[in-house]
Formats: structure tokens, C-alpha cells, sequence
């Protein structure tokens, strides 16, 4: 069997086992043990498989992963994001369309402090949905609002994805947590601005004045004060060098649930919750990555990730066309795929392509670039049509709007973020200007 039939067995075998609705993680690892078994046979697939799965378990970058995801779990378990809607509220009320554009700040809070696309999109849905609903806004707004609010979970750091790609490619994730920032604060106020723009050209989805809006007090805003705080602390002392980000998602952890048990609302039923959801969550990553380490050592043994990149480089396209590609990509592929099973099956493949390019500047520079760049386009695919998964957990809560109605009131969001990759793709000194700064 030639390499590119070796190719096409293992990446159909997948295909066809997520087709026939096996999880992701096991169509990987199944497509895989295929394509490994036919190459080498069963010893050394045993071997491989013993040795691999213990030592990707026994990495001590990984533990970060679980860690991040407690601090997400604490903070909407503990009735952090009822604080953080009721601060936005107040700041944009005055605004056409101030609730919708609350709902993008509580969002991007929320995101800075969870990591998580899904627990963000969840969790301020259920705080922002009804306030909007009972002030007149549009099923439509709405839940397409706050599907692609979502988004900000994961691009602001800490982002579980850029600590997957800063694991998988080897990159410092301090570095890569810096690049991000002012990506996602542009993404947010892109958001705002498309929410501010769709209500004025598209009239009667959201109120002309709200009139009954709250008014800023002491106690909205000592309500986000100790959020405030654990985003100073975590970040500025790893951006500090005081620590690292394993232990910065410790203390951000610990933080977060000291926050949640003053405020109140941590019970003994939600902190079990919490563990467990972070348990079942990190397993689910980490199965993922076993299941992506066997498919790619199965066709990193056929060479046509080799071959492949050698080909692209022979046609002498300009670096930027292949990133443009490899960006198009990703957006077809998130239409099959979830964000973790798309980086840890491509990034292996596509990274070291775009190592041997020419883009102006340090290797290590154009590596921290271009995992912001598969960011940004990885927030696409939770909202794009056909599937968008935050679509489908807005949509999940809101279940008198209908599906059609928030996959159109995402379309001014996918314009934005188009826009937005647009400025980053051509202008790469926008997200590494930072990391230039902290050094």
C-alpha cells in the first residue's frame, strides 16, 4: 500500500467512525491503531501505545490543563458572572443595544477568568438571556449575541486552546497568553461595534432607549473588584515572573473559589460539581490527545506530512497564501470537528510547514503568530454554520428561539471576526506587540 493510500485509510477510517457517532478521541485513536497496525504490526503498536500514553500523562505541562478548567468551574458555579452582567449592565445601559453589548463585556470577564468557550457562552447566557428578553430584544440578537460572545472564552488568556498549541508546538505559553490579549480585547470591541451597527441598520431587535436601566453603584462595582483582583493576580505574576502558569492557574484556582465562598454561593453540592465537571473535561482533553498522538505517529510513519510540506514549498505560493489556506481550512473543518480535535490532529502537520516559511520575522515570533491566527479562526468555527457549537448550547437554553434565527444573528459576528483575521494575517505586529513589550 502505497504512503497516500496509507493517508486516505487512516484519515477515512476516521471519517467513517465519527459518522457512525463514536466520539472524537476514540475515531482517532481507532483511524489510528489502523493506519499504525498496517505499518509495523502488533508489537510495536503495544509498545508504542504503553510508552506514549505514560508519558503524555506524566507531563507536568499538562497538569495547567485541569487546573484552568477548575478555575473556570469555580467561578461559574460561585455566581461570579450574576456580579460581572450587573456591572456591564450598568456601564452600557445608556447605549442602543447596551444590554446586548453588556452581555459581550460580562463575556470577555467571564473568558478571562474560565478559559472555555462552551462555560462562557453557558453561563452568561443564563444570566444575560432574560434580562434581554424581558427588555424587548430580538431571539435573534440575543442568542446570536451571546453564542458568539462565547468565543471570548477562549481568546482571552487563559485559553485552554493556546496552552494546548503552546504543548503541542513547544512554545512559551506566557508568550502566547501576552499575544492574545490584545487580539481578544479587539475581538470584544469589534462585537460591540457590529451589535451597535446591526441595531441601527436593522431596527426593531433591540429597544431605543432602555429607560428602566440600574444606575452604577458602590456596591455594582465592589461586586467585580475580587474578579479584577485574580486577573491581576494570575496574570501579572506570570507575566511578573513570580510564577509560572502551572502555578498561576493554581492560585487563580484557589482565588476563585475563596471569591466563590465569600460570596456565598459556593455550596458543598456545587464544589463536588466542580471537580467532577473538571475531571470530566480533562479526561475528555487528554483521551483526545492519545487518541491524536497515535494518528499522527500513524501518518507521520507514511511521510506524506513530509511530502506534503515539500510540495507546498516547491510551488513558491507567498507564506501568506499558504497561512490564508491553511486558515480556509480550519473553517471547513470546524464544520465536523470540535476546536481541541482540530489543533491536536493538524497542528502536529501544519506547524512545521509554516516553521520553514519566510514571514519577516523570528522563528519564534512566527510561531506565536501563528497560534493566534488558528485562534481567531478557531472562534469562527463555534459560531459558523452548519454546526457552530455554541449555536447549539445558546440555543440549547433559548429553546423558544429557533435555531435559524440565531445562526442569522450571528452573521454580523462572522463578518467581524472575518475583518479581524483580515488585520492580523497582513498586519502581524498587532498581536505581538505586546510580547515585544513584556519582553
Amino acid at each position: 500500500m502505497s504512503p497516500l493510500q496509507l493517508t486516505g485509510l487512516i484519515f477515512g477510517s476516521m471519517l467513517l467512525f465519527m459518522a457512525v457517532r463514536l466520539p472524537i478521541a476514540v475515531s482517532m485513536f481507532c483511524a489510528g491503531a489502523i493506519g499504525y497496525l498496517t505499518q509495523t504490526g502488533w508489537g510495536p503498536f503495544s509498545a508504542f501505545v504503553n510508552a506514549q500514553a505514560f508519558a503524555r500523562f506524566a507531563s507536568y505541562d499538562l497538569s495547567v490543563i485541569p487546573l484552568f478548567i477548575l478555575m473556570g468551574n469555580f467561578a461559574t458555579k460561585g455566581g461570579i458572572s450574576k456580579s460581572l452582567f450587573s456591572f456591564a449592565a450598568c456601564v452600557m445601559g445608556g447605549f442602543r443595544g447596551g444590554l446586548a453589548m453588556a452581555s459581550l463585556l460580562a463575556c470577555a470577564a467571564f473568558g478571562a477568568i474560565s478559559g472555555s468557550s462552551v462555560a462562557t457562552a453557558a453561563t452568561i447566557t443564563g444570566v444575560a438571556l432574560p434580562e434581554m428578553e424581558r427588555h424587548g430584544y430580538s431571539g435573534r440578537l440575543a442568542t446570536g449575541t451571546l453564542a458568539a460572545g462565547g468565543t471570548l472564552g477562549i481568546q482571552l488568556p487563559p485559553s485552554v486552546v493556546l496552552v494546548i498549541y503552546a504543548i503541542l508546538t513547544e512554545q512559551n505559553i506566557t508568550k502566547l497568553f501576552a499575544a492574545a490579549v490584545v487580539p481578544g480585547i479587539i475581538a470584544m470591541l469589534g462585537y460591540m461595534v457590529a451589535v451597535a451597527i446591526y441595531v441601527r441598520v436593522v431596527p426593531g431587535h433591540a429597544p431605543e432607549v432602555q429607560s428602566d436601566r440600574e444606575r452604577l453603584t458602590l456596591a455594582t462595582v465592589v461586586g467585580v473588584l475580587p474578579i479584577l483582583v485574580i486577573f491581576v493576580l494570575v496574570f501579572g505574576g506570570i507575566y511578573g515572573g513570580f510564577f509560572t502558569p502551572t502555578e498561576g492557574a493554581a492560585v487563580g484556582a484557589a482565588s476563585t473559589l475563596l471569591t466563590a465562598i465569600g460570596k456565598g454561593e459556593m455550596t458543598l453540592g456545587r464544589f463536588r460539581e466542580s471537580f467532577l465537571g473538571t475531571a470530566a473535561s480533562a479526561a475528555m482533553i487528554f483521551f483526545i490527545f492519545v487518541g491524536a498522538d497515535l494518528m499522527n505517529a500513524a501518518l507521520a510513519m507514511t511521510q506524506v506530512p513530509n511530502q506534503l510540506a515539500a510540495v507546498v514549498g516547491s510551488w513558491g505560493l507567498p507564506p501568506l497564501a499558504v497561512v490564508g489556506a491553511i486558515l480556509l481550512f480550519y473553517v471547513l473543518l470546524g464544520a465536523v470537528m470540535d476546536e481541541m480535535s482540530m489543533l491536536l490532529l493538524t497542528i502536529p502537520i501544519f506547524f512545521p510547514m509554516i516553521m520553514l516559511l519566510d514571514f519577516g520575522m523570528p522563528k519564534d515570533m512566527t510561531a506565536i503568530w501563528f497560534g493566534i491566527m488558528v485562534l481567531m479562526t478557531v472562534g469562527f468555527g463555534l459560531i459558523a454554520p452548519p454546526v457552530g457549537l455554541n449555536v447549539y448550547v445558546v440555543n440549547s437554553i433559548a429553546k423558544t428561539v429557533p435555531m435559524a434565527e440565531t445562526y442569522r444573528g450571528v452573521m454580523p459576528f462572522l463578518i467581524s471576526d472575518v475583518l479581524r483575521t483580515l488585520l492580523f494575517l497582513f498586519f502581524p505586529i498587532v498581536p505581538l506587540w505586546l510580547v515585544g513589550v513584556i519582553g
